[in-house]
């Protein structure tokens, strides 16, 4: 399973996706970074196969996803499915997606739904 994460391949993507992030992403990750979040660890840009995710706690094996604009395209949202599809059966992750307007205009509602997904999800709290 290692061999699937984090591939070195993918890690001038992952750095670029990094430095040029949503301001969506920007929001959440001060929100979610340094364990902010019961004491978890979140990583930013973190690829799983040929996929990279925009958020993943490795602990719970969960993924975040912010989704833009493009995402309300039919082939697009295909391209999600496979992959959420694959992030699952293969690697085992979850995957929670957001939007970036619920991001940027709901914030507090966007935290409540991760700290629910996670008091459900994880044996530890």
């Amino acid at each position: 399973m290692q061999d699937i994460m984090n591939n070195p391949e993918n890690k001038s993507a992952r750095k670029n996706l990094r430095n040029c992030s949503t301001s969506a992403e920007a929001t959440l990750w001060k929100l979610i970074k340094d364990k902010q979040i019961d004491g978890l660890k979140f990583r930013r840009q973190h690829s799983v196969g040929s996929y990279i995710l925009d958020f993943y706690c490795p602990s719970l094996r969960l993924g975040i996803e912010l989704d833009g604009n493009v995402h309300d395209d039919v082939i697009v949202q295909e391209h999600d499915w496979e992959r959420e599809k694959y992030l699952k059966e293969i690697a085992g992750i979850h995957v929670l997606r957001f939007e970036n307007e619920e991001v940027t205009s709901n914030t507090e509602a966007v935290i409540e739904v991760i700290r629910c997904w996670i008091a459900k999800n994880n044996p530890s709290c």
